[in-house]
């Protein structure tokens, strides 16, 4: 931590750009994300007292989507209040130490939704493949297990990669092109040969990315030729309702992520970065309660008791 230390006497802060191509938009765009910002929070706070309030939910595909809307409240509390704030105020500079906090806080988060996602899949393959062993399997111990490995393993990548990234000198400029600090508008900016950086980052991104993606595709491959071979229509299609919600979440998470640090540095476009940037920021989290509640009985069935017991 000593070279963050020494490095912040060259680099006292930074200047997020955010949206400032736009001046004429920003009041629209505030109102925007202000109100998406608000209805994910409310939606995600919702399904998760719906989890402590529903006994009929106490089960592990409900426990892990009560620990993901939590992730998602995490990742979008990072990201949105200073990009609010930013839309409206003329003073859009972060500090040395608030970007580097920002950027570990945010790959925690995104690192540990991935690895909650591959979890997310191997219940589902559990709960579909393996019926009879199922409450042996996802004990609550062992989900307990995943969930804290989903954290470690988060908490480890952003330590290390927020490390090195501010370890760098930032001499040639201190405006970020991005609304929030990124590892590849970051790392633009460093004046230093980032040679070992790049590969380290495009390491670790492989490493966690394309990792748990291929432990979540390995499930849902074998989930889907498990549904295949049933013979009845009503038993593929009940098993196809339970983790159809989960493919469509899986689907634009990596989608989104993988397009943005997996591609070659050279096709890098700040202003489709943003784009790409605010799927996963902003739009998918708030987007994906929605897609587990509507698209599941279970979690309209709570709505409805719950309904009759509050009403007189």
């Amino acid at each position: 931590m000593s070279t963050i230390i020494e490095n912040n006497h060259t680099m006292t802060g930074f200047l997020l750009v955010g949206f400032s191509e736009v001046p004429e938009l920003r009041y629209i765009l505030f109102v925007v994300f202000l109100g998406i910002f608000k209805m994910s929070l409310a939606a995600h706070m919702f399904l998760i007292l719906l989890y402590r309030l529903s006994p009929n939910l106490r089960t592990p595909m409900y426990f892990f989507l009560a620990n993901f809307s939590f992730l998602e409240i995490c990742l979008i509390s990072t990201i949105s209040p200073k990009m609010l704030r930013d839309l409206l105020s003329d003073e859009k500079t972060i500090s040395f130490y608030g970007c580097a906090t920002q950027m570990f806080m945010f790959l925690l988060f995104a690192d540990a939704e991935c690895f909650m996602l591959a979890a997310m899949g191997y219940d589902r393959y559990n709960a579909i493949c393996n019926p009879l062993l199922y409450n042996i399997l996802m004990h609550k111990v062992t989900c307990m297990k995943l969930i804290c490995g989903s954290w470690f393993i988060g908490a480890i990548v952003a330590i290390v990669q927020t490390i090195l990234m501010f370890s760098l000198p930032f001499c040639r400029s201190h405006i970020i092109n991005h609304f929030y600090c990124d590892v590849p508008p970051v790392l633009a900016l460093a004046c230093a040969d980032t040679h070992i950086h790049e590969i380290t980052t495009m390491f670790f991104t492989l490493s966690v990315v394309v990792g748990s993606f291929i432990l979540t595709v390995i499930s849902y491959s074998l989930i889907i030729w498990t549904i295949i071979k049933k013979h009845s229509a009503s038993g593929r299609k009940k098993a196809f309702s339970t983790c159809t919600s989960h493919i469509l979440v899986v689907t634009m998470f990596y989608g989104s992520g993988s397009v943005m640090y997996l591609r070659p540095k050279s096709s890098y476009g700040m202003g489709e970065d943003k784009f790409i940037s605010l799927m996963y920021t902003v739009f998918a989290p708030f987007i994906n309660p929605f897609i587990y509640s509507l698209r599941n009985n279970d979690v309209i069935s709570a709505v409805r008791r719950c309904n009759r017991k509050i009403a007189p």
